[in-house]
């Protein structure tokens, strides 16, 4: 299945990027979207910050390039904190956050423009007999009030409580969701999704949440409050662990040219397809 839909994401980024070259190439003029004529980018696109974002990030990256054999696209994964502040200090040209910026962030210059929704997976190990929580229970979990399977339904085991770093977006939107914020009873606090993903299979009494975009078949995921997170349940909103993927530029302050093109291509309907193949839903169609 994997395979699978790897072949697919590769075939549809082909036939979007068929699809581009045979138009004619414009770009921004930077004020306002309106498009001028035919222009050669050349130069580099920075983005750092969520290490959710990485693989919507990387199609669209993928796809900008291949049709910008002149333009340099980087991404550096150290999570949304460090993402927002890399934008800050004037570091990057594009930050990435799975969650919205806050007053504070705003008030010192920052703008967000929201790119996709995602679902805060919850996953266990595929041994575990359990299929589904409630955000009731997920928050009891977490706040160590419910600290063994049994309880749930389960085999006997202690529950063993995995999350992300302070300063994660995908920490950040579950403390949030689930109002466990700076309470939570972690036992591992981990720096990356996919790092999560792989404490949670090696152990048959682990919990965490991930990026739904991440998730692989080593973790099993479970329904909350007996809704699955998928595309259609994230758009109508019956999902209730979803979050924000967001790009963070400076207010008031122009984009350079490259930058500027792949904002416009990755917040265009040409990206749609793209970013929906990367498990997310893109804002448009939400």
């Amino acid at each position: 299945m994997k395979r699978l839909k790897r072949k697919m994401l590769l075939v549809l980024t082909a036939a979007l990027l068929i699809a581009l070259c045979g138009c004619t190439q414009k770009t921004s003029d930077n004020k306002g979207g309106e498009q001028t004529g035919l222009t050669n980018i050349t130069g580099t696109v920075a983005t750092d910050g969520s290490t959710s974002m990485e693989k919507v990030i990387g199609v669209l990256g993928e796809a900008f390039m291949a049709n910008n054999s002149d333009v340099t696209f980087t991404y550096n994964p150290t999570g949304s904190g460090s993402g927002i502040q890399a934008v800050r200090d004037k570091r990057c040209d594009i930050g990435l956050a799975s969650r919205n910026l806050k007053d504070e962030e705003k008030g010192v210059g920052l703008s967000e423009t929201i790119l996709a929704y995602d679902g805060i997976a919850i996953i266990v190990n595929p041994e575990n007999g359990v299929s589904d929580l409630t955000l009731e229970d997920i928050a009891a979990i977490y706040k160590g009030e419910i600290s063994s399977w049994q309880e749930l339904g389960g085999s006997a085991g202690e529950i063993v409580l995995i999350g992300r770093e302070a300063g994660s977006g995908t920490r950040d939107g579950f403390e949030s969701i689930t109002d466990t914020a700076d309470i939570c009873q972690y036992r591992q606090e981990l720096t990356s999704t996919g790092d999560v993903i792989t404490t949670v299979a090696s152990n048959p009494n682990a919990i965490g949440y991930a990026s739904l975009a991440s998730i692989n078949d080593k973790v099993k995921v479970v329904t909350v409050n007996g809704v699955a997170p998928s595309e259609d349940n994230i758009k109508n909103g019956s999902y209730l662990m979803q979050r924000p993927f967001i790009l963070i530029t400076r207010q008031g302050e122009e984009l350079a040219p490259a930058a500027q093109k792949f904002f416009d291509f990755a917040t265009s309907a040409e990206a749609v397809e793209l970013i929906s193949m990367a498990g997310v839903v893109a804002a448009q169609t939400k």
